[in-house]
């Protein structure tokens, strides 16, 4: 059944914009057909969609394949450049990935999605390939449970009504009371860890950002199972990303903030901030 629209909705604009989010990295690129199955429309459907984004400039073609063009990037830059606080942390991401020869990411919430707004890959020369734009569904995730635990009761229960887990590998949590138990303790102890349930080999960690009473965003650090245990991460990776968080509220609140190590830090003024 087709999903129902508000009386103002234009159609035709909707599923130009499901024909450019069907381009993804695993899809670069896609013929007429696979655009038409993808988004379930006909393929003379689909042929136009497709000629009119080439000719705007968001789509290229070889004749057979079609594929986005430097130019879509305008669609997220804009957002990019309204939002303050991705060149706020920015600075921060850097020094904490060279702190811990790790790939450094700050996240938002999107929906029932984490978006990533900023990335410092890891110095080494093999890390994890993440970049700005990436999505992941927030439920299997360590910056989208912590940010889940931030959010209002009524929002959080509404998500919990909403959400389809599914398996992406043998470790992913496997059922909602699961879930509720995760976003808990991540609500409890001010921080996330999730290992190998998006992927094998890969653990994430992450805390929230706070201004104020409002989770802003998530600062993570994605880490190879290999390089540490557990426990190790908890005592020597948990507290840099927590100071991190705080630096990076502090200055996007537009209050002066110092690394640790002999300097005297600001905190924040609410003695009751979580986490």
């Amino acid at each position: 059944m087709e999903e129902e629209h508000p009386a103002y909705f234009v159609k035709s604009v909707g599923k130009a914009f499901d024909v450019l989010r069907a381009f993804t990295s695993e899809t670069p690129r896609l013929t007429v057909s696979q655009i038409a199955a993808a988004t379930d429309i006909t393929r003379a459907s689909a042929r136009r969609f497709l000629l009119t984004l080439a000719d705007l400039g968001y789509l290229r073609t070889d004749g057979q394949t079609f594929e986005l063009t430097a130019r879509s990037l305008e669609l997220g830059s804009s957002f990019l450049s309204i939002l303050s606080l991705p060149r706020v942390a920015e600075p921060h991401l850097k020094l904490l990935a060279s702190e811990l020869g790790e790939t450094a990411s700050l996240c938002v919430l999107d929906g029932a999605d984490v978006a990533y707004v900023a990335c410092v890959p890891s110095p080494r020369l093999l890390n994890v390939s993440i970049s700005v734009g990436t999505r992941f569904p927030a439920w299997a995730t360590s910056m989208g449970r912590v940010l889940l635990a931030a959010l209002p009761a009524g929002r959080l229960e509404a998500y919990y009504e909403s959400v389809h887990l599914q398996r992406f590998t043998e470790h992913s949590v496997g059922s909602l009371e699961a879930l509720k138990d995760e976003v808990s303790l991540a609500r409890s102890q001010g921080w996330s860890m999730v290992s190998q349930e998006l992927e094998n080999g890969l653990r994430g960690v992450a805390v929230p950002i706070w201004c104020g009473d409002e989770a802003v965003g998530a600062v993570n650090v994605s880490l190879q199972t290999h390089r540490a245990a557990q426990d190790v991460i908890e005592q020597a990776v948990v507290p840099l990303l927590q100071e991190t968080a705080r630096e990076i509220g502090l200055d996007y609140q537009g209050r002066p903030a110092k690394r640790l190590g002999g300097v005297e830090v600001l905190r924040p003024a609410m003695a009751d901030t979580p986490g």
